[in-house]
């Protein structure tokens, strides 16, 4: 692997999307430090050889087989030296492969799993933008940074935020935030920020009948359309609040979530001498991408400046599980233990989907949710094969539903 100073190689899981357009955005401002490895996507094979084409990496992976020959034929008529891979061995591949320094794991919800482990395994640098991979098995993928020497950094703007806030050094070999003990540095507690979504002050008798299409529209960030519809449930919050427990060891009743509809502050962190250290910047993906991409140092991300005049004001609620009702079944799986959190994420999974195929309410989300939780067995969460069961398990439970309640 690389030692800081020389050029790096990066693997972008999930190119296509707002993570890994962001991220090449950051890495082409900065070519004599960072090489792009590998770029995947699931199947949009338009977008993958538009940027194959552009940074001509040596790997392109498809997700799906027949969208990977696609590819592969388009590469070939263009004249490309890029040999294209498919399905979850050829993630793994990219995510492990012995030219890969940096791993940017932005592939969206369960699928990214397995790809963000073999990097972890391989003792990568990993930018952990998928939130799933430690909610589904946290310690199954903590356990494996620590044996494996990795490095894990956040990339959600919330989680790195409190990177930046908490009382981390550096170090010169490999790290994991989740190797500090807090309390013990003085940390209270964390302050979890949250925009509150598009539905924040809309009458509760009307989240019934919203759409889909008001459900993407976030008013402050601008995000593919899962993690819109999660801002929207807070569900989002809700998994967030789970990696944060992971990411930096910490329990539930450490965390406070806040709602901060300006989405300017995008996290704090409280300490024991009545400090609170906030970590304030324009809701930019490009901000946390730099950061964690060239931690410990600082590189420019192309981010307007923050003009703290023009924001005036900061406005701080405290979330409503009536309105929220997904946050509520976060902290529940999150004290079940086990694989009640994989549960929540794949039942949450086939319900946004089945809301965005107007299949459901936007309100049935959570009663799919609280639907499969209640009636899927949860098990220890200590091995992989189990957790990969359990999932699978949960979003047959939350099909069966979506079935009898469907629009």
């Amino acid at each position: 692997m690389n030692h800081m100073g020389e050029q790096q190689a990066v693997t972008i899981l999930g190119a296509t999307g707002t993570i890994g357009v962001n991220t090449l955005d950051v890495l082409s401002r900065h070519t004599d430090d960072y090489s792009v490895f590998s770029l995947t996507a699931n199947r949009n094979v338009d977008k993958l050889l538009e940027q194959c084409k552009q940074y001509q990496p040596t790997y392109a992976v498809m997700q799906d087989a027949a969208a990977a020959k696609q590819l592969e034929a388009a590469l070939k008529s263009a004249g490309s030296n890029t040999t294209v891979k498919s399905g979850v061995a050829g993630l793994e591949y990219v995510s492990s492969c012995a030219g890969v320094d940096v791993v940017m794991a932005a592939i969206v919800g369960a699928a990214g799993l397995l790809p963000t482990l073999a990097a972890a395994k391989a003792g990568k640098r990993i930018l952990l933008a998928n939130k799933e991979s430690l909610v589904m098995s946290g310690q199954v993928l903590i356990d494996a940074v620590k044996d494996n020497h990795a490095t894990l950094l956040p990339i959600d703007s919330e989680h790195n935020a409190m990177f930046q806030c908490l009382p981390i050094k550096e170090t010169d070999g490999n790290y994991s935030p989740a190797d500090a003990d807090y309390p013990s540095l003085g940390v209270d507690k964390i302050l979890l920020t949250a925009s509150g979504g598009p539905f924040r002050k809309l009458p509760l008798e009307q989240l019934d009948d919203v759409t889909s299409e008001q459900a993407v529209k976030h008013p402050n960030w601008v995000m593919g359309q899962k993690i819109s519809i999660d801002s929207a449930t807070m569900m989002n919050k809700g998994l967030e609040l789970i990696e944060a427990c992971w990411l930096f060891n910490i329990s539930p009743e450490q965390i406070q979530v806040v709602l901060h509809p300006e989405s300017i502050i995008h996290s704090m962190v409280s300490y024991v001498d009545g400090s609170v250290l906030a970590q304030l910047g324009n809701p930019d993906m490009r901000t946390p991408i730099a950061n964690a991409l060239a931690w410990p140092k600082r590189i420019a991300a192309g981010v307007e400046p923050l003009d703290i005049f023009q924001v005036a004001q900061l406005n701080f609620e405290t979330p409503d599980f009536k309105r929220f009702p997904c946050l509520k079944l976060a902290y529940n799986a999150y004290a079940a233990g086990g694989t009640s959190t994989a549960i929540l994420n794949a039942a949450n999974e086939v319900a946004v989907e089945a809301f965005l195929n107007k299949q459901i309410r936007f309100t049935d989300i959570a009663k799919t949710i609280a639907h499969a939780l209640s009636n899927t067995a949860a098990h220890p969460a200590d091995d992989l094969d189990v957790i990969l069961q359990d999932d699978a398990a949960a979003r047959e439970i939350a099909c069966s539903y979506i079935t009898k309640i469907s629009l």
